[in-house]
């Protein structure tokens, strides 16, 4: 894990370290977030967002030695197995917000005898319930290492890895896209890095996977109408306020994402994918322009207004519409919009290649 700090200069880290029980560790991160909330006006965006994730990672390297020290207090020993905890989604592309929720799985080794799987569930569920008291809501998808399928030995991951890229419908390439976002934060390394080799594998040997992977991009969140306006939304308790995680955030990840895979580009971080794309591609402006356009889903997404729920804070992710009356918001918002047009336009053309020669 990169350090952007020493333990000095951010003691709170010190105090999810020592926590010895989940309400020590809940308390720790409450303390820490907060010192976080004081500290973002004075800190560059991108050293404040290494914070918070670096405050994640913290957090769920202690829940995973608690949840080891309950079982075993519990009468159910010491892991049967390697294993290796691993995140997905925001958090595996070190992009969480100070609210994410849940996206995680478990990698155990091939040693591990059939009758020794009751720990890891039983791991897998409890480490879930330490994580959700600590702050992290359980997934709505269901991406976490209580469920089977997210969490599997190494064999039976590398098998569904496979089984994914090779079936390229919907539910099957969507799996995969998640998948490849992940992280290793603690546990046997060895299995996480043998994993991301069978996933990078999996995509050179599945040429036909392009397309499957740019149908799943190119679907998204209208943000802009035809007259250029921003769409926000019509009905319920936001509206009139812009999603900004589903309206900008999330199709900027998904076609960055997709254009690294499509390059066998391993880095899960949106900004070393871009830097690397760049690399490859040479100076294009668009490209530039999806690099910038990043940044500031980035600012937004953290800008959004929250509030406390038991300490801990919570944001609905929208942009109010009072905000968006600021003249400048709107300017940049509609600008970082027609971003995602152009890209997502360029990503549409590409895949309309494709079907036209079968692929």
């Amino acid at each position: 894990m990169k350090t952007f700090g020493s333990i000095h200069s951010f003691p709170e880290f010190l105090e999810i370290q020592k926590a010895g029980e989940e309400q020590e560790l809940r308390n720790a991160r409450i303390s820490c977030q907060n010192k976080l909330l004081e500290m973002k006006n004075d800190t560059k965006l991108d050293v404040w967002i290494a914070w918070v994730n670096q405050m994640h990672d913290e957090i769920a390297q202690r829940a995973v030695q608690l949840c080891e020290m309950q079982l075993s207090e519990a009468g159910f020993g010491q892991p049967p197995a390697r294993y290796a905890f691993v995140t997905f989604g925001s958090s595996g592309r070190q992009e969480a917000t100070l609210w994410s929720d849940q996206d995680n799985g478990l990698i155990i080794g091939d040693e591990m005898e059939e009758e020794d799987s009751g720990y890891f569930l039983k791991f897998g569920v409890s480490l879930v319930g330490i994580l959700e008291f600590a702050g992290y809501p359980k997934c709505t998808g269901k991406v976490m290492c209580s469920e089977p399928m997210w969490r599997r030995t190494l064999s039976g991951w590398k098998q569904q890895l496979t089984d994914w890229s090779s079936d390229h419908a919907w539910e099957p390439t969507r799996h995969f896209i998640i998948a490849s976002d992940m992280r290793h934060i603690t546990g046997n390394a060895e299995l996480s890095s043998s994993w991301k080799i069978h996933l990078r594998n999996a995509v050179q040997q599945q040429p036909l996977m392009n397309a499957a992977l740019l149908r799943n991009t190119v679907h998204h969140k209208a943000t802009l109408n035809v007259m250029g306006r921003i769409v926000t939304e019509r009905f319920g308790e936001h509206a009139g306020d812009f999603d900004v995680k589903y309206g900008m955030y999330i199709p900027l990840v998904n076609s960055i994402r997709t254009m690294a895979l499509q390059r066998g580009i391993i880095e899960t971080t949106s900004i070393k994918r871009m830097e690397r794309i760049i690399q490859l591609e040479g100076g294009s402006l668009l490209l530039e322009n999806v690099q910038r356009a990043l940044m500031y889903s980035f600012r937004m997404r953290m800008e959004t207004p929250v509030y406390f729920n038991e300490g801990l804070v919570v944001s609905s992710g929208y942009i109010p519409k009072e905000q968006l009356m600021n003249k400048k918001v709107q300017y940049e918002l509609k600008d970082s919009l027609g971003v995602i047009r152009r890209i997502h336009r360029s990503l549409e053309r590409e895949l309309r290649f494709l079907d036209r020669k079968g692929l």
